[in-house]
C-alpha cells in the first residue's frame, strides 16, 4: 500500500554537482550574492526609488511623503510603512539628517529594527525524530520547498524522511519523490487514501529506523476552504497521536508574490495548525519583499527561511542584517540584475 524509496547512508552526499557550479562551469555564485540579485525587483522598487528621491532635494515632508508611497509599492503595509516614517522622521529632527545616505542609512537601520525579531533559525535537536508539518495554498512552492529543506537537514549531518501527505494531487506525490530521489532520502507514500493515514506511518517508521527528522507534505488548500482548514487540522491532530509533543514546527510556506494576502494566509493556518513558523519563497519573482516588514508588524511569526531561485541550496535561514542589506545594496555592474 505505501511506496518506499532507498534510505541514503549517512556519509553520502546529497549535493548534485548541477547545483554546485553554474552553466558555463564557473563557480556559482554566493548565497550573499544570490539574495543580493534575487531581491533586485524590489530594490528597484524599494531601493531604486529612494535613490531617485534623495538624488534630487533635501530632506523635507514632502520627500518623507514621497518616500512612504515607495514603501507602501513594496508592500511594506500601512502599518510597517507608518511605523518607518515617523522613526525617519524622528531620527531627521533629532540627529539633524541631511543627506541622502544619511536617510537611507537610518531607514535601513530602522527596517532591520522591523524584521530583526523574525530571525529564529530553526533548530531541530530536541526531538527525535523532529517532525515538521508544512502547509500552505496551492502553488506557494511547499512541495519544493520539502525538497529544500531535506538537503539543509541533510548538510547538518541529519537524517530525513519525507511523508507524501498529499494524497489529493497524484503530481505532488511524484514531484515529492522526485526529490527524495535527489536527495536520496526515503519518501512514505500512498496512492489516494488520507493523508493523516500517510503521516501517521511515516512517524512510526521514522521512528523505527531512528530518522532525525519528518518532514510532512500536505495538501494545498485556500483559507476560505473550510471543510480543507478543518481537514488540516486534523491532520495535525492525528500526528500528535502518532507522538504525543509533536508535530514540533508548523511551517507555512508563503509565496512572496502574494503581498499583503500574506497575512490573511498566517492568520487564517495559524487559526487551524498553530504556525510556528514561516518559509517565505519566490523572493526572485517579485517587486513584494515589503511583506517581511508587513508580517514583522502584524503577525510575527519566525521567519525560519526564506527562497530566492529554483537550485537545491537556494532555501536558505532568515537573517535580518543580511536581508537588509540586499534590499539597499549598489548593484556592481550588471551583477545585481542576475538571477541565479
Amino acid at each position: 500500500m505505501f511506496g518506499f524509496l532507498k534510505k541514503s547512508a549517512p556519509s553520502e552526499s546529497a549535493t548534485p554537482q548541477a547545483d554546485a557550479v553554474a552553466p558555463d562551469g564557473a563557480a556559482r555564485p554566493s548565497w550573499g550574492e544570490r539574495l543580493k540579485a534575487g531581491l533586485s525587483r524590489t530594490r528597484q522598487q524599494l531601493g531604486g526609488g529612494l535613490a531617485s528621491l534623495f538624488g534630487r532635494r533635501r530632506i523635507d515632508e514632502e520627500l518623507l511623503e514621497e518616500l512612504e508611497s515607495t514603501l507602501l509599492m513594496a508592500d511594506c503595509g500601512v502599518d510597517a510603512t507608518t511605523h518607518l516614517i515617523d522613526e525617519l522622521r524622528r531620527r531627521w529632527k533629532r540627529d539633524k539628517l541631511e543627506t541622502a545616505d544619511q536617510l537611507q542609512g537610518a531607514l535601513a537601520d530602522a527596517l532591520h529594527e522591523i524584521v530583526a525579531p523574525l530571525e529564529a533559525p530553526l533548530q531541530v535537536d530536541g526531538h527525535h525524530p523532529f517532525i515538521i508539518m508544512i502547509a500552505g495554498v496551492n502553488g506557494a512552492g511547499k512541495t519544493t520547498s520539502i525538497g529544500k529543506l531535506a538537503k539543509y537537514f541533510q548538510a547538518q549531518g541529519k537524517s530525513v524522511l519525507l511523508a507524501a501527505g498529499d494524497t489529493f494531487r497524484a503530481a505532488a506525490r511524484e514531484q515529492l519523490m522526485t526529490w527524495g530521489e535527489r536527495n536520496n532520502v526515503t519518501v512514505i507514500a500512498q496512492d489516494g487514501g488520507d493523508a493523516a493515514a500517510v503521516i501517521f506511518d511515516a512517524i512510526n517508521a521514522a521512528r523505527a529506523r531512528g530518522i532525525d527528522v519528518v518532514l510532512a507534505d500536505t495538501a494545498g488548500r485556500l483559507p476560505t476552504q473550510l471543510h480543507l482548514m478543518e481537514e488540516i487540522a486534523k491532520v495535525r491532530r492525528v500526528i500528535a497521536k502518532a507522538e504525543p509533543s509533536g508535530p514540533h514546527e508548523a511551517i507555512l510556506v508563503l509565496d512572496a508574490n502574494i503581498g499583503q494576502n500574506a497575512l490573511a494566509q498566517v492568520k487564517a493556518f495559524d487559526a487551524a495548525i498553530g504556525v510556528t513558523g514561516l518559509v517565505l519563497t519566490k523572493l526572485d519573482g517579485t517587486a513584494k519583499g515589503g511583506v517581511v516588514a508587513a508580517i514583522a508588524r502584524q503577525c510575527p511569526k519566525p521567519l525560519r527561511f526564506i527562497g530566492v531561485g529554483e537550485g537545491i541550496d537556494d532555501l536558505q535561514p532568515f537573517r535580518a542584517r543580511e536581508f537588509v542589506d540586499a534590499l539597499f545594496a549598489t548593484p556592481s555592474g550588471s551583477a545585481g540584475d542576475d538571477n541565479a
